[in-house]
């Protein structure tokens, strides 16, 4: 089906292991579009299987943008995210094509549809020095003393992030700021990927244990043996943190870390889905066919 809309964004978001990805690739396969992923782990090359980055095959069924884009060594902020995304939207849609936004990364789906603007802020070695030996508690409270928006977005287990948010924060008084327009150039359908909680478990639970039979140890070996410290690893969260604790002896055998690995997934769910349920405009569907339906409405409007 062509796409005959020049300004219309379908969003398919989610949480981890929901089933995003391959509703996208449908969804793209059946309306002529082409897909932007929005993971804060995705964009980065060599960690394919730890991120759940969708096959070399299915990549070869539509095309795919915002994957494998920088080394891990580099810090990739909303900000660039934001400013490339719009590139690749602008692109698809002079070609005719719809543009469809795929991920589970709130903060950087956000950033599009409601055009905030994130700034660029140049890292301060001397506070983050400082901020390092901090507890996740105090770091916490720090944020919220000085922006409480952003201290209920943010991973409050992920220190490298916390430290980042107040780094901004000080800098520049609060993030993110808005622009001031009365509405967007786009038009977007967003499209919550809905799971009951047993059935999400499940999924989640497979999911692990298809990445550790795809060798997900074996890609956090090669990631330090390419240069990157443990503490840089284990700053990506989830399983890039776990693993390494592995490798190190710190988790004892195969077993508890599939088990750590899981618990951290499905309270990473929880919190993705707390993002999400605060924006009224998703709309949460089940079935594909009600996406599909729901998804052509929208574009025939």
């Amino acid at each position: 089906m062509k796409n005959n809309s020049n300004n219309k964004i379908i969003i398919i978001l989610g949480p981890t292991a929901s089933g995003k990805s391959s509703t996208a690739i449908k969804l793209a396969q059946k309306f002529n579009g082409e897909i932007i992923s929005a993971d804060s782990r995705q964009i980065y090359k060599g960690m394919d299987i730890g991120s759940g980055k969708i096959t070399p095959q299915e990549r070869a069924l539509i095309s795919h943008y915002m994957l494998d884009i920088v080394s891990p060594k580099t810090d990739f902020s909303v900000a660039k995210f934001k400013k490339r995304a719009e590139k690749y939207i602008e692109n698809i849609l002079k070609r005719d094509k719809l543009p469809i936004i795929c991920g589970g990364t709130g903060f950087w789906i956000q950033a599009i549809v409601d055009d905030i603007i994130y700034p660029e802020v140049k890292p301060n070695w001397e506070l983050r020095k400082k901020l390092e030996k901090e507890s996740l508690e105090n770091l916490f409270e720090k944020l919220e003393k000085i922006d409480p928006q952003r201290a209920k977005t943010v991973d409050i287990k992920n220190k490298v992030r916390l430290i980042r948010a107040i780094e901004i924060c000080q800098t520049l008084g609060k993030v993110p700021i808005k622009k001031e327009v009365t509405s967007s150039k786009y038009n977007f359908l967003q499209i919550g990927i809905l799971r009951d909680k047993e059935s999400l478990h499940q999924r989640i639970k497979l999911n692990v244990e298809q990445r550790f039979k795809g060798g997900m140890i074996t890609e956090v070996e090669n990631l330090k043996k390419s240069g990157l410290s443990w503490k840089k690893i284990e700053s990506f969260g989830l399983s890039f943190k776990l693993v390494p604790q592995f490798i190190r002896g710190k988790i004892k055998t195969i077993p508890e870390l599939k088990e750590k690995i899981y618990l951290a997934e499905k309270n990473y769910a929880k919190r993705q889905m707390t993002w999400f349920k605060r924006d009224k405009r998703i709309k949460w569907i089940d079935d594909y066919k009600k996406i599909e339906l729901r998804t052509k409405n929208f574009l025939n409007k």
